[in-house]
This record gives structure tokens, sequence and C-alpha cells, in this order.
């Protein structure tokens, strides 16, 4: 029977617990490594070369970025996760979507992260959602053109701008607005889309980046750098 095998790092040694009784062989995975802080982790991926390593985005002494490239200089398949708690710490780790990471919330259920890194494994990019029920693998068309149809154009450069990561004040200097207008906007783009905050935003962003029916050249929602 073939296993998923993992290596997983967290700073909190009853996360690590949970997560290697949670993985069990019942649901087809072997954790092969629980490591507490990063210098281990990166030694256990480098030497296990696990199809999955499940990254605390907190811990000290290893970054996403870091294992992207130890993965990609030692042409390691493993695909990296990182685990997030908060809203905020998923704010601050979303751009990190667009660059090959999937990200997994702590608040997932059990049955929820089985599904989510079976997804994984199976060479899908997961983005968070803020229930731990809608944490699912982000495939082109899931979010419909006619649910975005109902955006502006200012409202879709908003939406792609969040998606990179700026701030209100740093849109608002982008497009030359002020930040109590960005706001406005943010209030009616989460009406309109019916979500609740901008992790969610960006995450339907850069879904629709990653679809086969992106904007085109000509779509006034793309912004040009500068």
């Amino acid at each position: 029977m073939h296993f998923i095998r993992v290596v997983s790092a967290d700073r909190h040694p009853v996360v690590l617990q949970g997560l290697t009784k949670m993985l069990s062989p019942n649901f087809d995975f072997e954790v092969v490594a629980a490591c507490s802080d990063g210098p281990s982790f990166i030694e256990a991926v480098r030497t296990l070369a696990p199809d999955i390593a499940i990254l605390d985005s907190t811990m000290p002494g290893v970054t996403g970025p870091a294992m992207l490239s130890l993965i990609s200089a030692e042409n390691l398949s493993t695909r990296l996760v990182l685990f997030v708690g908060s809203d905020e710490d998923q704010e601050v780790v979303m751009p990190a979507a667009a660059d090959g990471y999937s990200i997994i919330s702590k608040d997932a259920t059990q049955e929820v992260l089985v599904r989510s890194l079976r997804e994984v494994a199976a060479g899908r990019r997961l983005s968070p959602l803020p229930s731990s029920e809608q944490v699912v693998a982000r495939e082109p068309g899931t979010i419909t053109e006619n649910a975005l149809a109902v955006l502006t154009d200012r409202e879709r450069q908003i939406m792609r701008l969040v998606s990179e990561g700026l701030s209100n004040k740093e849109i608002g200097r982008r497009l030359n607005i002020t930040d109590g207008t960005i706001k406005v906007h943010l209030h009616h783009i989460f009406q309109k889309l019916e979500i609740s905050n901008r992790t969610v935003l960006a995450a339907i962003a850069i879904a629709q980046d990653d679809g086969t029916h992106g904007p085109s050249e000509n779509d006034p929602s793309r912004i040009r750098r500068s």
C-alpha cells in the first residue's frame, strides 16, 4: 500500500502531536518526521524527500521561500504546505500562494485536512478560505465570470492588488486615491462577492489568474507595473 509521506514542523508540540495522530496510516499518510525547529525541518526534508512538507508559517529559522529554493535546488518532488493560524497569519502569507505554496488553516477539521493534503499530493495548490469546511483546491473556473462580472473595473483592480499583498495605503498610492476610498471599495467588493475578508478576496484573484480564461490584455483590471 502506498502512503503519502509527510514531514511536519511546528513550534507547538501539541500541534505536532495532533498532526501525527490525525495523519495516521488509516488515512494513507505516514508522518516520517515531526520537527520542532527550522534546522531539523530543513534537514528532514533534504534527507527524507517526503511527498509533503508542512511548515508552521511562524516557525523561526526557516522560511517558505528558503524551503522552495531548497526543494528546487535539490530537485525534490516535495510539495510545500504552509500551516497558518489566525486571519492575520493568512494575510501575511497569502502572496506566497502565487509562488507555489499551498496554504491550509490550523482551524481545519481532520476531514478537511486529510482531503486537502490528498489534493496537494495529487499536484493541486490550495488557498485558504475563512471556514475550515471551505478549504478546497482552487481549480480554473471555481469562481465563475458571472460572479466577478458584478465588480466594476476599479474593484477588479483593487482585487488584484490585494492578491499581490499590498496594504490599503499602498493600493491607494498605486491608484492615486485615498485610503478611505479603498476601504469603501473593499466593503462593496465583499458585499458583492458575499465574502468576509481580504484573505478570501486574494484567493479568488489568484484562482482567477490561474484560470484558462484569465483577463485579456485589454482587460481594465490588469495593472501594469512601472
